[in-house]
């Protein structure tokens, strides 16, 4: 007799270079489905700012527990990012993903690596994890993107366009990929995907 099980909850990477849009469609994702999925909340050094709180914001650890935590192995991904550390601790996904809750990050493609090689040993990864990366149509698309956003000067703007360059290659190493169009386009593709995935039914 076959049975079909429930659908499991996921864990949606969402990767592409600078000015993709991957941050503002994770955000439109929350707020569409947020009865049901929530984003990776992050650890980080530096301090708290006025509003935010601890555990839903970021987890804030001082440089010491960071590191004795980045020794205990306690961490799928981390990084440097100017003078302060970020990750992504393996408790924050494991303990959402078992209450059946799907989380979504927009990670670089480095990151991106990480979480694909730590779902091959870890049984509570395995099978939950969904990748997906999103191409610009080309680097003038990043560029007037990253303009028009005003946040980097030219020097930073062409750091990140060769960044980008080499980001691109990496395109068919996710589960899933699409090229970037409009804003509207981009999140029915990103929406299509999970609502693929959540309705895939496994038998046994």
């Amino acid at each position: 007799m076959t049975a079909i099980k429930e659908p499991h909850s996921l864990l949606l990477i969402v990767s592409g270079p600078a000015g993709s849009g991957k941050t503002t469609l994770c955000h439109r994702m929350l707020e569409k489905f947020k009865t049901g999925m929530q984003r990776v909340v992050t650890a980080t050094t530096r301090p708290v700012r006025k509003g935010e709180i601890d555990g839903q914001d970021y987890y804030f650890f001082s440089p010491e527990e960071f590191e004795r935590r980045v020794k205990a192995g306690e961490f799928f991904e981390h990084a440097n990012v100017h003078v302060y550390r970020y990750g992504i601790l393996k408790s924050e996904i494991h303990h959402k993903l078992e209450q059946n809750i799907d989380l979504i990050a927009a990670i670089d493609v480095q990151g991106a690596a990480t979480f694909r090689q730590a779902a091959k040993s870890d049984p509570k990864l395995n099978g939950r994890l969904t990748t997906i990366f999103i191409s610009p149509q080309n680097l003038e698309q990043i560029h007037q993107r990253l303009v028009r956003r005003g946040q980097d000067d030219s020097e930073e703007i062409e750091r990140r366009l060769k960044v980008a360059e080499k980001e691109m290659r990496e395109w068919d190493k996710f589960d899933h990929h699409f090229c970037s169009s409009s804003r509207e386009e981009d999140f029915a593709a990103l929406r299509a995907i999970y609502q693929t995935e959540k309705s895939k039914q496994v038998t046994t």
